[in-house]
């Protein structure tokens, strides 16, 4: 799986950070980096919640 994030779109509501704060980090520009954009499969749970929870869509998963 690897996480894809339309900065474009983010509007840095921070959701995703505090879903899953080791993989997303908005940053003092507003927008999200991605700290790891493939993530074990383990974290699967924690990294689909956090996409879920974007209220923007600006996040996704690939595979």
């Amino acid at each position: 799986m690897r996480i894809v994030a339309d900065r474009a779109r983010c509007e840095g509501l921070g959701m995703c950070e505090a879903m899953a704060p080791d993989f997303f980090e908005v940053g003092d520009d507003g927008t999200v980096t991605v700290l790891d954009e493939i993530p074990g499969e383990e974290h699967r749970s924690a990294v689909l919640a956090a996409v879920d929870a974007c209220p923007v869509l600006a996040l996704s998963l690939d595979g």
